[in-house]
């Protein structure tokens, strides 16, 4: 099982918040896209390569893939010239789940983010605060950096929070020189079953060392 968060596609070509500012200048749609595809297909060249090898493989769509539809609505004349159809998610075999839209897998819900419902903003603060409101086993994105909770409960089960949304080698220069010392990487679950497992984490860093 391959759970990919969100936010693969940065977009930035699309984004609101470089508008008219000299970090936009040279955007471009169609260079967005092919980083993006470039680096899923570098991503996936060694799990495709491996003999036997056939994990089932969820993709959901985060807040920088969105970009597309907000674009689209703003531009109605590219409904059919852009989109998600853009990225080579189909090509490698992803099931592609809808921006926010929750995915239940073994007891663990998966999201790019949760939000409370009465607002639309998503959760955050610690990772505790996150799982008493959000009521259930979960694992999101979004955020960077990395958050873990977990509470036992009376009947026996273990619900467990899981925030990782930073898998990227650059400094985000709108963080500031003291906000970019966040982890960076990617998480194994072993023993997956109604909503409990054993985390095992795995720094870009070690990534990069040991299998690069």
């Amino acid at each position: 099982m391959i759970i990919h968060l969100g936010d693969h596609w940065d977009m930035h070509s699309l984004s609101e918040y470089d508008r008219g500012k000299l970090a936009a200048e040279g955007a471009d749609y169609q260079a967005d896209i092919d980083a993006g595809n470039k680096g899923m297909d570098a991503l996936m060249k060694p799990i495709r390569k491996a003999k036997g090898y056939k994990p089932r493989k969820i993709f959901l769509i985060g807040n920088h893939e969105e970009r597309i539809l907000r674009h689209i609505n703003a531009n109605p004349i590219l409904r059919n010239k852009i989109g998600y159809k853009d990225f080579n998610l189909k090509e490698h075999g992803f099931a592609v789940h809808q921006f926010r839209a929750p995915v239940a897998v073994d007891g663990v819900t998966y999201a790019h983010y949760f939000y409370n419902p009465n607002t639309g903003k998503p959760y955050t603060g610690h990772a505790d605060n996150m799982l008493t409101k959000i009521g259930y086993t979960f694992t999101m994105g979004h955020q960077q950096g990395k958050k873990i909770a977990e509470r036992s409960l009376g009947n026996g089960k273990t619900q467990r929070a899981l925030v990782v949304g930073s898998f990227y080698q650059h400094d985000e220069e709108y963080k500031g020189p003291q906000a970019n010392r966040h982890w960076r990487g990617c998480v194994m679950k072993h023993e997956v079953k109604d909503g409990d497992y054993c985390l095992l984490e795995l720094s870009l860093n070690y990534l990069l060392r040991e299998w690069i």
